[in-house]
Formats: structure tokens, sequence, C-alpha cells
């Protein structure tokens, strides 16, 4: 069982867990926001290392139930979060020794779930597009480099990846945790370790650029093996194993079936399950047999809000409303 709060009301709920003077500060650097005490305990650590680059670092435990948080669609910058002990459930299950890349343009709704079994300590990093721009500098040219993927529009998807944390990035991210300087120097400190650690991961998807195998070296068995997976994930609607799971159920590495389904089926794993549990719920409402609460149910959508601003977003009318005049038309 999980407590659902949408982005809204737990940023108030956050708002109203500060104490009279708003945040407690460490230091000149750093501010300390704490998290609701009815919900956790624990707090993070906030430091604007300068305009447009945010350094956050929660460290925190939840009482006894899952938390999930429901987003709306949304502006997005650039975005990386290692995850140091616990785990967070997106689209795949993140958990400690692995990572979450973004970059910037148009966040989809969303669902965020924080698992109340274990500490939960990340490294999060915000970089507005302009200050990546400034950190390349003005000689280089994003628009045409092979990293142009990490800066889109609003009105286009960003781009996202999962990865393992390498033993740099480990070294990187003691440094920021362990930061023995105050004041300004360790203002200094810590973007550059920031920035250390936004170089390693553009290196890493340089890296898995080379390694992306050309569509005709799909071997026989693993277009075999992605469809399977397929299989399994439309069987699971309500309850899908992760893409790490996923990959070991059908036996194949989690890159290689991450990349292979995007070659054969023209799309991210989840992202195929997401447009048939759509496809699958208006075929419900089409029939009529069950109401929007169970149709989003049998689809795998535990909470109906975000069920319904999907269901707009894909066929521009509320899956309420498609029921509707789908029943008085026949």
């Amino acid at each position: 069982m999980a407590i659902t709060f949408s982005q809204g009301d737990y940023a108030n709920l956050i708002k109203a867990a500060q104490p009279s003077e708003n945040a407690s500060s460490k230091d000149a650097v750093e501010t300390v926001i704490h998290y609701p005490a009815q919900i956790c305990q624990g707090s993070y650590r906030l430091i604007l290392l300068r305009e447009g680059v945010w350094l956050r670092i929660p460290h925190y435990q939840l009482h006894t139930e899952d938390v999930e948080i429901v987003s709306p669609e949304r502006s997005h910058p650039l975005e990386y979060a290692f995850y140091l002990s616990g785990k967070v459930y997106e689209q795949e299950v993140i958990t400690a020794g692995q990572y979450l890349f973004y970059g910037s343009g148009m966040a989809p709704a969303d669902v965020v779930r924080d698992s109340a079994d274990e500490t939960v300590l990340e490294v999060n990093v915000h970089i507005e597009p302009a200050a990546l721009k400034t950190f390349l500098g003005e000689t280089f040219d994003l628009a045409n480099s092979r990293i142009a993927h990490l800066i889109r529009p609003d009105d286009q998807l960003y781009y996202h990846r999962y990865g393992t944390t390498t033993v740099a990035m480990q070294t990187a991210l003691h440094q920021i945790l362990n930061c023995p300087f105050e004041g300004i120097t360790k203002k200094a400190y810590l973007e550059s370790k920031v920035w250390e650690l936004m170089s390693l991961l553009i290196d890493q998807e340089l890296r898995l650029q080379d390694a992306e195998p050309l569509p005709n070296q799909l071997k026989a068995s693993d277009i075999e093996r992605i469809h399977y997976a397929r299989d399994i994930l439309v069987q699971q609607l309500d309850n899908p194993p992760s893409l790490l799971g996923l990959a070991r159920q059908v036996g194949i590495n989690d890159y290689a079936l991450k990349r292979g389904f995007r070659q054969v089926f023209g799309d991210t794993a989840f992202g195929y399950l997401h447009s048939y549990r759509m496809e699958k719920a208006r075929q419900l409402l089409l029939e009529g047999e069950v109401n929007v609460l169970d149709a989003a149910r049998l689809v795998g959508f535990a909470i109906r809000s975000y069920f319904a601003a999907s269901f707009r977003k894909k066929y521009g009318v509320s899956p309420s409303k498609y029921r509707h005049q789908r029943k008085n038309s026949g």
C-alpha cells in the first residue's frame, strides 16, 4: 500500500515542514530542507552552485508506507540522480549503484514511488541547458554534436536512460558527500565534482552510441527473445517486471534488450507497454462492460487521475467522456 500525493501537494507539505525561519542552514553555501515528519525522517541538502546549476542530496527513511508522487507533464532541465542506498520505482526499479540521466525537454506525466524498505541516499543535480552550453564553451557546436539529443525544446519529449555507476563516478560521489571545505571553497569544489560527473556521463553516452549495433546485427535468437519480452509485458499489464527483471527472464542483457526492443518495435519496452495499455483501455471502454476505474486497474494504472491524463493526451478526450459517447452511439 502506498500514500499518493500530487507534486503540488507534496511540495506544500515540505514547505509546511520547515522551521519558522523557513529552513535551517549548515553554512552560507547550503540549505537543509526538512521532509514532513508524518511521512518520513530526514532532510535534503540544497546547494546553488551557480545560476542554473543545483545540487541536491536527499537522505531519508520513510516510516511504514511507500510514497507515490504524481507529476503532470512539465518542462524539465538536464538532470542526473545517483542512488547510493535505497531504491525508487519509475519506469524501472533503480537501486543503489545505479543512476538516472535526463536531457532537457518535456517530461511526461508520471508517477515516482519511493520504497519504505530502506534508507534513501541520493546525489541529484539539475542543470539548465544554458549552463551546459557555458560549460562546453562558446566554440562547441552543441546542435551538431553527438550529444545534441540532450538539449530538446519543451514541446519534445526529453531523452532519458539509466545506467550503472562506475568506479570513477563512485569516487566523485564520495568526494561530494565528504567535502572537506567550507564557504566559497566548498562551493567551487562541489561544482568541480558536479561537472566531473557530467563529463563521465557524457563519455559513457558516447561509448553507448559507439557500441550500438546496426539493425542487421541483431541475431535471430535475440529477436526471438525480444518478442518473448513483449509477450511477457502484455501478459502482465497490471504488474510488469522491471527492465532488468525482464531481461533476466528472457535471457538477454538489459542493454541489448533496450536497444533491440526499439529496433524491432520502434519504441522502448515501457513506451510500447504504455501504448498497449492505452489501446487495451480504449477497447475495454468501447465494449462498455467496465467503468473507468476498473479499466484503469485492469491495464495496470493504480492512480485514476494519471490514467485519465494519459488517456486524454493520447485520444483527445477523457476516458469517462469516451465511454459515455460510445455507449450512447451504440
